[in-house]
């Protein structure tokens, strides 16, 4: 529930190149770290989507958008939005929103947090975010104003 809104399936990607300093997951940052996705756990994933409680999928990292994940990510983004429309895609990565937002992805996704995460402006308070920089933005609407729009809880 900390990685989006509702009770979610999380899928944590390797592979990351903004090295955030205090990181919460640097073990991450390897893309040859963790351990390989293969269809056992595709399927893991499908079964739990599966069920009416779960509010949709979180992608988290590491980077789903670094160069080693971003393919792998689309495609599982577009499959899900076509399975489960009804269930959210939220992802999470290091980039900004200016720098992502004409990657086939975003149209798979509801919700993206961008932004490194910077220490200096870490706040406890913060909902779905580790420091005030990043933005929460509701992806639909942003597409649709051709802006950044920060999601509405």
């Amino acid at each position: 529930m900390l990685n989006g809104d509702g009770l979610r399936v999380v899928l944590w990607v390797a592979g990351c190149s903004h090295g955030c300093k205090e990181c919460q997951n640097p073990i991450t940052w390897d893309p040859q770290s963790g351990l390989e996705f293969t269809d056992a756990e595709r399927k893991e994933i499908f079964t739990e989507l599966d069920k009416s409680y779960m509010s949709g999928i979180t992608f988290s990292g590491g980077d789903p958008l670094h160069p080693a994940n971003v393919a792998g990510v689309t495609a599982l983004a577009k499959e899900i939005r076509a399975k489960y429309p009804e269930k959210t895609i939220w992802l999470y990565t290091g980039s900004l929103w200016e720098e992502i937002q004409d990657m086939e992805v975003v149209q798979y996704l509801d919700v993206c947090v961008d932004g490194e995460f910077e220490i200096d402006k870490k706040e406890l308070h913060l909902k779905w975010k580790g420091s005030s920089n990043q933005r929460v933005i509701d992806v639909p609407a942003s597409l649709r104003q051709g802006k950044a729009v920060l999601h509405q809880d």
